[in-house]
């Protein structure tokens, strides 16, 4: 009979654990075991599902490499690292390594992000095959996801921006690629970051969906290039009703006179969406800018506020309409 009891104390005792595991709000992850885990995945794991206030995990420095999916019942998820340059998440995988077909760069990613309301702090995600065709490093699907003083890094395709209806804010983040290393069909603002193309190519490439009011937009952010570059366009239509915007952007002579291509498509050119408005620097002179870009007015250029880029969708709730103006 005592040992009865005893065994029911001890599963009543790990019962409990495990509740309270599931239901706490706060994990650390720590390559040196100091913390709860020392994977970010497993901490992830360990998350309550559609939890009723935020869970943040705090990540120490460390490189972490991990292929890990935030899934869409992990909801309202942040995750925060120390040092956007110490805190690193990085994995190799690629188009032909991951040998899926047609479709295979859609696998490739280092973070995968289905949840809604996610947000990250101060880490470096990172795809570190190199340059062997397309390999996606942040694949976001979740809509209102933030993502404040992060870097992006790869090559071919490093960030794909994905969801017909998702709406994502990057604040201050860093992004380097070759090859349409911003691609996608979400809403995303783009606010005082650093774009930096490592060879001669193609920046972004848009699969806004029609009718969608605002794809890329890029606000106050300064574009860069490596040494040598010459031959940079700031974007191509992935699809025909692709929507970039770039506003007070500053841009170095290495981006195209023309500044866009239509991808060989012609009949793009009467769908595209592609504005600027006050940038500076050699690289925005657009007198040689192609013809179907939009340089705007002042009064074209105001209608790109955070207000109308990620209008409301009418089941919102009040706590949701002001998403890109929360703390992280």
């Amino acid at each position: 009979m005592r040992q009865l009891i005893l065994s029911l104390i001890s599963v009543m005792m790990l019962l409990s654990v495990t509740i309270y595991a599931q239901d706490k709000s706060s994990f650390t992850v720590a390559k040196d075991g100091t913390g709860d885990f020392t994977s970010i995945q497993k901490a992830i794991d360990n998350c309550k599902a559609f939890p009723d206030k935020r869970v943040t995990i705090l990540v120490k420095n460390g490189i972490y490499h991990e292929k890990i999916q935030v899934p869409s019942f992990n909801t309202y998820l942040s995750i925060i690292g120390e040092n956007p340059e110490k805190t690193i998440i990085t994995f190799d995988d690629y188009f032909g390594k991951i040998n899926r077909g047609r479709n295979s760069t859609f696998y490739s990613y280092t973070l995968l992000v289905e949840a809604c309301d996610f947000r990250m702090e101060n880490v470096t995600v990172e795809n570190s095959a190199g340059p062997v065709g397309q390999a996606v490093a942040l694949h976001v699907e979740g809509d209102r996801c933030t993502f404040r003083n992060c870097r992006f890094l790869g090559n071919q395709d490093t960030v794909y921006a994905a969801g017909r209806f998702s709406r994502i804010l990057f604040g201050n983040c860093y992004f380097e690629g070759t090859t349409d290393f911003i691609f996608g069909e979400a809403t995303a603002l783009f606010e005082k970051c650093n774009i930096h193309s490592k060879g001669n190519s193609y920046i972004t490439a848009a699969s806004t969906p029609e009718g969608k009011p605002f794809g890329f937009v890029f606000m106050n952010c300064k574009i860069t290039a490596a040494d040598g570059m010459d031959k940079v366009y700031l974007g191509r239509p992935w699809r025909v009703f692709a929507k970039t915007a770039f506003l007070n952007c500053e841009m170095g002579s290495f981006i195209l006179p023309e500044g866009w291509s239509n991808w060989s498509k012609p009949e793009c050119e009467k769908s595209v969406v592609y504005a600027e408005f006050a940038n500076t620097g050699k690289g925005a002179t657009n007198d040689h800018r192609v013809t179907w870009s939009h340089q705007l007015n002042q009064k074209e250029a105001s209608i790109y506020c955070k207000e109308n880029i990620f209008a409301s969708y009418s089941w919102e709730t009040a706590a949701d309409k002001k998403w890109y103006n929360s703390d992280l």
